[in-house]
């Protein structure tokens, strides 16, 4: 354990140093990722100009949900960044470089990817939630902390599991990436109410692609919505079951890799 700690900080202190060099390239990078979730919230509130509820929600909590749907996003958008990992790993071949190393192979390419600026997200989602929560003079509980933490690294566990097995499948296609971005897209359907969809996308969203429980779900714990209270307590093992079929999947296909030439 200590050792992976150390690996961790190591690579974080070498990415600082690479990136502040350019530091007008770092601040771009926070600056434009503001402005994407400044525009979805915007996005949100132009929405409640037309009406006072969205499927039983109020904007206030829609608001909440959005800003615990960044917290997670921000710690996995940081930490497991997949996103080149056909093109930069199998075809350029820096997946023979990792498997030399005595480190686990994927925890290698995950900080090798590793993005500081994104948490900057998870701060703003935490500022969201409390002005929201405020507006609703939502009382801070003694679980409040203890409980986020849980189901916000919960969150991260079903976004890790997710897109590992996405990404697994460049073991087996050559062209496996265009699923991706398509994953980014759903994954937003998250960060609003379950409850405006139909059923068959509740069902998707719930079971298949569980993106509720990384926003709507655990955030309704906080909202004390009763409704959904046994759902966000399942968000842990959500994150348990698909964080184990994503690793699953990766050590399955990375027994099959046989190097840049083969």
């Amino acid at each position: 354990m200590m050792y992976y700690l150390g690996l961790i900080s190591e690579y974080l202190k070498n990415y600082m140093k690479s990136r502040l060099t350019y530091r007008a390239d770092f601040w771009v990078e926070v600056i434009s990722d503001l402005l994407f979730q400044a525009t979805n919230l915007i996005f949100i509130l132009v929405i409640f100009m037309h009406t006072d509820s969205l499927g039983g929600w109020s904007e206030n909590e829609v608001v909440f949900v959005y800003g615990f749907f960044m917290v997670p996003y921000g710690l996995f958008s940081c930490f497991v960044n997949l996103w080149n990992f056909s093109e930069r790993y199998i075809v350029k071949g820096e997946l023979d470089r990792v498997m030399t190393r005595p480190a686990y192979n994927l925890f290698q390419i995950f900080l090798e990817n590793v993005d500081p600026p994104a948490l900057v997200g998870s701060v703003i989602g935490l500022i969201i939630m409390g002005i929201s929560g405020a507006q609703m003079d939502l009382a801070m509980e003694w679980w409040f902390v203890p409980a986020l933490i849980v189901l916000s690294l919960s969150a991260v566990a079903i976004y890790t599991g997710i897109y590992t097995i996405l990404t697994s499948l460049s073991f087996f296609s050559d062209a496996p990436t265009g699923i991706i971005p398509l994953m980014y897209n759903i994954q937003g359907y998250g960060r609003y109410p379950v409850t405006i969809y139909n059923r068959a996308i509740q069902v998707v969203l719930t079971w298949i692609l569980p993106f509720a429980f990384v926003g709507v779900y655990p955030a309704s714990l906080f909202l004390h919505r009763e409704d959904m209270r046994h759902m966000a307590l399942l968000t842990p093992v959500m994150g348990i079951v698909f964080l184990s079929l994503g690793l699953l999947a990766w050590n399955w296909g990375i027994r099959r890799y046989r190097g840049a030439g083969s």
